[in-house]
């Protein structure tokens, strides 16, 4: 599973790459997200039953319908996640964010970061690029 970290200033355009950059990556296998929300919380339906299952306590609320599972987790630690991820048989994560994490990254804009391999690279770029982004083992 390759870790491919995407990382710039609010509203510098990464959400927009990422929406680009998946339907490619689906090419060569399966693509999952993980994205940062730094600056608000994700709100769960309120009356809802899988959301009510969560507030009185559940570790993992699990609602399923036709065409999607949708998956309440208390576990909010990046690493055990992509441990989770690995187990899915995902051959790319895609991470929005996480500015501190020491994966090598892409930079939308003219952020300033460590381990940055591609800066305001065009999707092809990214692509060929694939081998500078490392493997992830649990």
């Amino acid at each position: 599973m390759k870790i491919i970290q995407i990382v710039g200033r609010s509203n510098s355009g990464k959400t927009t790459f990422i929406k680009t950059l998946i339907p490619e990556l689906r090419k060569q296998g399966r693509v999952a997200v993980v994205k940062h929300l730094g600056h608000h919380d994700f709100l769960l339906e309120k009356g809802k039953d899988t959301t009510e299952f969560f507030d009185t306590g559940a570790e993992i609320s699990v609602g399923i319908d036709k065409d999607k599972t949708v998956i309440s987790l208390r576990e909010t630690a990046p690493d055990i996640i992509l441990k989770i991820l690995s187990t899915q048989q995902i051959d790319f994560v895609i991470i929005e964010g996480y500015k501190t994490k020491s994966f090598p990254k892409i930079v939308i804009g003219d952020l300033k970061t460590e381990n940055a391999v591609l800066f305001n690279p065009t999707i092809r770029e990214v692509v060929a690029s694939l081998h500078l982004f490392q493997n992830y083992d649990t």
